[in-house]
């Protein structure tokens, strides 16, 4: 039986939340994307590394966050 793993992805620059995919509840897989930063009229995807349900979703499309913030959590 594997141990359930809680994977809280972090911003990794100060960016814009352009969009937000999504849900509390929703299940993902590996490599989905949650949710699309904009920096530098750049948009960059931010992707789930190990699947799961996620469990919070801490930002909402409009949001400005700064590297380090916890931007969705997945377990």
């Amino acid at each position: 039986r594997r141990a359930r793993v809680t994977e809280q992805i972090c911003a990794e620059m100060v960016a814009n939340v352009f969009s937000v995919s999504v849900t509390e509840g929703d299940q993902v897989e590996a490599g989905a994307t949650l949710l699309v930063l904009e920096s530098m009229k750049m948009e960059i995807p931010v992707l789930c590394e190990t699947g799961g349900m996620v469990t919070e979703v801490k930002v909402r499309p409009g949001d400005v966050v700064q590297e380090g913030d916890v931007l969705v959590v997945v377990r």
